[in-house]
């Protein structure tokens, strides 16, 4: 082996450890934001402790209403909810996610509000948030009533990026990794009229990925995600992009947008089920793959 070979692979050796190390700094920094939050929520009155951690540029997806968009939007839809009228909202991350450059990530876990229906109080949640210049704040918010049963509250294995950026990220990079992650989406959408949903979440999914769905708690891993669809044939719904937010480092992204349905509805049902959904892929130039929805 030549000096220069061995050289590199020195280099390689020491840069890994390092880069890793990093990213889980980084990881945790977020998941103390998400905590922290959650603990002055348990002391706040409950809209002001939901709320807190909003961006005023937040998008929350709530059926039946669209995508709720805007900080002040969204608490004045907890306002009208009897689940935010009375005592506090609690919560706790079971994973959080990371972007290449640090400004980007993802947390789910577990929530509890105060009043309203009792069988709806226990709910899971799952955040993607940037990091502004005054800290962390939520831009892709989601809460959901979850099912009976007992649940794990331990810590899943954290998703952290595959390398570590080289140098300044360029700002132009945006555009193309949004418009990337909007033609994944469409793909998705695409490959789902042809093998059926069940199969197209079976191939666009990352081993890791969690669907919140159903269940009393997370469907986690691959497996488990695609096992709670139907073989039902080719899809009758289809879905798009219509605003994201993508790392600079372009490994890490929320998709949020609306599902249609493929024939026009009849009278009286929902013209579209909002969404949004957090990407993943190990290079820029990887493929995107779902990782939470």
């Amino acid at each position: 082996m030549s000096v220069l070979r061995t050289l590199l692979l020195v280099l390689f050796v020491i840069a890994a450890p390092a880069a890793a190390k990093d990213h889980k700094a980084a990881l945790e920094e977020l998941l103390a934001a998400d905590r922290a939050f959650a603990a002055a929520s348990a002391r706040s009155e409950p809209i002001a402790g939901i709320t807190a951690m909003l961006d005023d540029e937040v998008a929350m997806p709530l059926p039946g209403k669209g995508i709720i968009l805007g900080k002040a939007a969204v608490a004045e839809t907890f306002k009208a909810s009897p689940a935010f009228k009375e005592g506090n909202v609690t919560w706790s991350p079971v994973r959080g996610g990371i972007s290449a450059d640090g400004t980007q990530g993802f947390t789910y876990g577990f929530l509890s509000v105060g009043s309203g229906d009792p069988a709806k109080r226990n709910r899971k949640y799952l955040s993607y948030w940037v990091k502004r210049g005054d800290g962390w704040r939520v831009v892709a918010y989601r809460q959901i009533p979850r099912e009976a049963g007992n649940v794990s509250t331990d810590m899943f294995e954290p998703s952290l990026p595959a390398f570590k950026p080289k140098g300044k990220q360029n700002p132009r990079n945006s555009v193309r990794n949004q418009a990337s992650l909007a033609a994944a989406e469409k793909a998705f959408s695409d490959r789902a009229q042809v093998v059926g949903l069940k199969k197209a979440f079976g191939e666009y999914g990352r081993k890791d990925a969690m669907n919140m769905y159903s269940g009393a708690g997370f469907a986690y891993g691959l497996d488990a995600v695609v096992a709670g669809f139907k073989e039902e044939g080719p899809a009758k719904i289809h879905w798009s992009t219509e605003k994201s937010y993508v790392a600079l480092s372009g490994d890490l992204g929320v998709s949020i947008g609306t599902i249609r349905p493929n024939t026009p509805p009849k009278a009286g049902e929902p013209e579209g089920f909002p969404f949004f959904t957090v990407w993943k892929r190990d290079t820029p130039d990887a493929p995107w793959r779902y990782i939470a929805e």
